[in-house]
């Protein structure tokens, strides 16, 4: 995973894979998903991200699986 914020845009770019984006949805007013061919996630850009998405204030954590 990338992600990228433009503080001149005010736009946080958000990349899960590489693959080749084939189609683009809104979300809503400052949300969109790019999705490849078979619908899976892409990327994600979004805008007026420091008001929206509180992106200064990112952090990441990734969890273990849970062991049955």
């Amino acid at each position: 995973m990338k992600i990228n914020y433009f503080e001149d845009t005010d736009t946080a770019f958000i990349e899960f894979t590489s693959q080749r984006v084939a189609k683009t949805r809104k979300l809503c007013e400052n949300i969109y998903i790019d999705l490849d061919e078979q619908e899976n996630l892409v990327s994600m850009k979004i805008e007026h991200a420091e008001k929206s998405a509180n992106i200064l204030e990112f952090t990441f954590e990734r969890q273990a699986k849970a062991t049955e």
